[in-house]
């Protein structure tokens, strides 16, 4: 018997209602690391796994918001601990897509793990940064409490294959919406090893959906369908975002759009929360 093996090829798939699906396409597409060396094959998905991840989202959307905070911070503290435990495949992927060294792609892993952490803490601290109790004239409370937008769509960053990613999908999601993201085009499988580790993060299916493939044919599908409440547009030159920006107006949604040299992930927290006002009256 032969001492040769043929090599296991791996075809990085979509994640979308908790499965881990090729596009119904049927097409894939070639990624190649940073030196312009082969690196894998993704999965290209379409519009239609598109629309199937809104559906999912939105399907699963009002059971995230009613876990407890303390639940989705464990849900997402999960996520971390499972990052932890295949670091090094991150890195490996990180370095070869970005052309980083070894030491560098070490230290992004690192800061996008602890990211991870960070938003696991701000799920139950969310309401008491964000809301308050406001003074009225009368026998009567009045409460501002935080509540998510609903869907939110996501374009990651194109050059920032894992900690871009990281900060695009963890934000929203911490905020009790649910997410659909359209990975780095160039760079996706650190997107797409981290959508695999949800399958052991305890993530409700649909909660987090990770397509990859071209943005430009994805972006305006996701820019424009009418159950998405609000969308990211990191992952586009200035010109595209104006063009979905416009788009996106036309379903009322809500738009974030990076400023220069502004990386605050706190206002990645805030952008997509809508500010609910609760009246009570005084018991006697």
């Amino acid at each position: 018997m032969s001492d040769q093996r043929l090599d296991v090829r791996k075809t990085y798939k979509l994640l979308i209602n908790g499965a881990f699906p090729r596009s119904e396409s049927g097409r894939s597409y070639k990624v190649h690391s940073s030196d312009g060396a082969f690196l894998a094959n993704v999965a290209q998905g379409s519009r239609k796994d598109i629309r199937d991840a809104v559906l999912a989202a939105r399907g699963v959307q009002a059971k995230w918001w009613g876990a407890t905070a303390y639940n989705r911070g464990q849900v997402i503290y999960r996520l971390a601990e499972m990052a932890e435990s295949r670091r090094a495949e991150l890195a490996s992927h990180v370095a070869l897509s970005e052309g980083a060294s070894d030491d560098e792609a070490d230290a992004i892993v690192s800061r996008s793990i602890d990211r991870v952490v960070w938003y696991a803490g701000w799920t139950d601290k969310i309401a008491q940064v964000y809301g308050g109790a406001n003074p009225v004239a009368g026998p009567f409370f009045n409460f501002s409490l935080p509540t998510p937008s609903g869907v939110v769509g996501v374009l990651a960053p194109q050059a920032s294959s894992l900690e871009g990613f990281v900060d695009a999908a963890l934000a929203p999601l911490t905020a009790g919406n649910t997410v659909v993201v359209v990975a780095s085009e160039r760079r996706p499988t650190p997107a797409a090893l981290l959508a695999e580790m949800t399958a052991t993060a305890d993530f409700p299916a649909g909660v987090l959906n990770v397509i990859t493939g071209l943005t430009s044919e994805l972006a305006p599908t996701l820019a424009s369908h009418e159950d998405v409440d609000g969308i990211d547009l990191s992952g586009v030159d200035e010109d595209a975002a104006n063009e979905l920006a416009n788009v996106a107006a036309g379903s009322i949604k809500r738009v974030y759009r990076p400023r220069t040299g502004d990386d605050d992930p706190a206002r990645r927290l805030r952008v997509f929360i809508e500010t609910s006002t609760v009246w009570h009256t005084i018991g006697q």
